[in-house]
């Protein structure tokens, strides 16, 4: 059985291999390892191919210890937008991090990378200015996922319809599909009246699942672990999503071919890729 956590981060300064271990050892076979923020080093290098091939350096160690499936997406993080204006001024930091999104679309046209992300706006309240910047480069990111055929991954604020719509319209504009649009950190908004067409990755939370698994299968599950060792467990665990999923299926909420999509189906059609063991 395929079990596929759609956005994972590691850090070798956190539990990293050994939640991977962990992952596995719960029923995991397939994970998204999404670039983690590394704002000093994109400041350092006025760019972000570093961290991007830092990334791709760990899916290679991890692929080389673990007999496990391991995918990889980069973008220039949202946030970075702040420190990069604050170190560098507002038009650099648009340039520094349209340059970062040509050199993500570059790795998945190798077939390194999976899709660009987490691109979007800060999470949090941020100012028109800052708003409008992000949204350039956000649309400047569905451009150049389109050009090269992979989803973005979004990192937004909190997740609503009117906001789905807002993204829907926004990939249109640029020529990308809605459901190359993946809502990273999504509540259990599956429905087309909800998302219009984009593809949830619901956070594994039990009720998220429960909530979802009732309205259908159009979404993936997520853990957003961030592997801080200050944060242990946080956002959740490692072992969340396979946990999840087999708690479910033993409690007659879940079943096998309810699975097959969720965790093979939907990722193989989003991320054009094939999902074996």
């Amino acid at each position: 059985m395929i079990i596929f956590d759609n956005h994972l981060h590691l850090r070798r300064d956190g539990r990293y291999l050994d939640a991977v271990k962990e992952f596995k050892k719960s029923g995991g076979t397939h994970f998204v390892l999404c670039q983690l923020p590394m704002t000093n080093l994109v400041i350092r290098d006025k760019g972000y191919i570093g961290c991007y091939n830092e990334t791709l350096k760990m899916a290679d160690e991890i692929r080389s210890n673990i007999n496990i499936g391991v995918f990889v997406t980069v973008g220039p993080y949202p946030v970075d937008y702040l420190k990069l204006v604050e170190k560098f001024g507002r038009e650099p930091a648009i340039s520094i991090m349209g340059k970062g999104i040509d050199e993500a679309a570059k790795l998945c046209e190798e077939k390194k990378c999976i899709g660009i992300g987490e691109i979007g706006r800060p999470h949090f309240k941020v100012n028109k200015q800052v708003v409008d910047d992000s949204n350039k480069i956000l649309f400047y990111g569905m451009q150049r996922a389109k050009d090269v055929n992979v989803p973005v991954i979004i990192h937004s604020e909190s997740t609503t319809p009117d906001h789905c719509e807002e993204l829907v319209k926004l990939g249109k504009k640029a020529g990308l599909p809605a459901h190359k649009i993946v809502k990273h950190y999504s509540p259990p908004l599956i429905l087309e009246n909800e998302n219009f067409g984009i593809m949830p990755s619901v956070l594994a939370s039990k009720k998220n699942i429960i909530t979802s698994i009732k309205k259908g299968t159009r979404f993936m599950m997520e853990t957003d672990y961030i592997d801080d060792p200050r944060r242990p467990g946080a956002v959740l665990g490692p072992k969340t999503v396979p946990k999840r999923t087999f708690e479910l299926i033993e409690n007659g909420l879940l079943s096998e071919k309810q699975v097959f999509i969720i965790h093979k189906q939907n990722p193989e059609i989003t991320y054009n890729i094939s999902l074996n063991k």
